[in-house]
């Protein structure tokens, strides 16, 4: 009686469901403190340096955490030798997001080794996966070869400082990035709705941080003033995920599934996920420094550099999804546009009302637009909840 032949323990397995799994979520916490870190730089130097900054660190670790959604699209992340990887990946990203604070400064090298193994990491995770397909193994090796500029830039940006260590860091991202917009967009894989779910969820997590952020900013007498700024800040929140979960996320999620596997495919979930959404994420930190700021002193006027990242971070976000509409759809989001331009028109009243006003007329822009998407495209918008979401309820 022959013996079933059994698939080694650690070969890499590819991914079958379509559904983000426990390990994918547990890998995103790393994420949030990430984020949080990175707000904390910003909040720890609130000029426009250590916001420049803050937006590096952040640009830099979003791309290592987008590579880590593209493979996992690939591959089934609980199965064999993946698992390992993942965990060897998360370590090494906590090490990263450890050292943000001061990653211009004594932490600079142990930011970019630790940087370095969660890149090595997921090149080798993509080596498995690509074993057996030309295509995909052609594609991972030109990012092979971004990944090793990108990471060299780093180290050597370590025996920098000032200017010149900003400009290698910029340097850094714009080659390791760069790279792949011109390059082997053919032979990428990916399963679509897993790739917008995890992208989804990670807004979720970024909003989530934001949430934090009132909590780190309170003072430790809980008044009228940090009550009613948290209530704003809450609404905030919940403002900016309606924006993204009540229709757009679903469209998005079917426009991707219809396009045809391949470049068409590839490039417009690179373009649409993998870059438009950083600046949604950018703008949610940006707003978590204003929020965290006024937390901070709710009857007094923000700082010229925390009211910016506020409204100029609420601002970003709606530009966020008017990028991530047209390269879906090819139509222009007025009123989110209109939207964006309103909230950095407060920027001059940010400085000068309390920053609690500040919150709520950034809240009422917000509301502005939720409530004109519900009113002006209502049957629009049923069609599509009730044909997609519930759809996708029902599977």
């Amino acid at each position: 009686m022959e013996t079933p032949s059994r698939t080694p323990r650690l070969t890499a397995v590819r991914r079958e469901g379509s559904r983000v799994t426990a390990l994918e979520l547990f890998f995103d916490l790393v994420f949030v403190l990430a984020l949080t870190q990175c707000t904390a730089l910003m909040a720890a130097d609130p000029t426009w340096q250590g916001l420049a900054r803050g937006l590096l660190v952040l640009a830099v670790l979003w791309w290592s955490w987008v590579g880590y959604a593209w493979v996992t699209s690939v591959l089934d992340p609980e199965e064999g030798a993946v698992r390992i990887a993942i965990f060897a990946a998360m370590t090494a990203f906590l090490v990263a997001a450890l050292c943000v604070p001061d990653a211009f400064g004594d932490d600079a090298f142990a930011f970019a080794c630790a940087y370095a193994i969660v890149r090595i990491a997921h090149i080798w995770l993509f080596m498995m996966a690509s074993r057996d397909e030309p295509e995909l193994r052609r594609s991972v090796t030109g990012l092979a070869a971004s990944t090793t500029t990108g990471i060299t830039l780093l180290a050597c940006a370590s025996f920098a400082d000032g200017r010149l260590q900003g400009a290698i860091w910029a340097l850094a991202l714009v080659l390791d990035v760069g790279a792949p917009l011109l390059f082997w967009s053919e032979g990428w894989q990916l399963v679509p709705a897993h790739f917008a779910e995890r992208h989804g969820l990670i807004v979720i997590i970024a909003l989530g941080e934001s949430i934090v952020a009132i909590g780190v900013g309170s003072n430790a007498v809980v008044d009228a003033g940090v009550v009613a700024a948290a209530a704003l800040g809450s609404a905030i929140a919940a403002a900016l995920w309606w924006l993204y979960f009540d229709v757009i996320a679903w469209l998005a999620e079917r426009r991707l599934s219809e396009a045809t596997p391949g470049r068409e495919q590839n490039e417009l979930a690179r373009d649409a996920y993998s870059l438009l959404h950083f600046p949604m994420v950018a703008g949610i930190v940006l707003a978590a420094l204003g929020l965290k700021k006024t937390l901070e002193h709710v009857d007094d006027p923000l700082a010229t550099v925390p009211a910016a990242a506020l409204v100029g971070g609420l601002a970003l976000y709606l530009l966020g999804h008017v990028g991530f509409r047209r390269r879906l759809v090819g139509s222009l989001s007025m009123q989110r546009l209109t939207g964006a331009v309103v909230l950095l028109a407060l920027f001059p009243l940010a400085r000068e009302l309390p920053a609690v006003w500040t919150l709520a007329l950034a809240l009422l822009v917000l509301v502005a637009v939720v409530v004109y998407e519900v009113t002006q495209f209502a049957e629009t918008r049923e069609r599509i909840r009730h044909e997609l979401v519930h759809g996708r309820a029902r599977e």
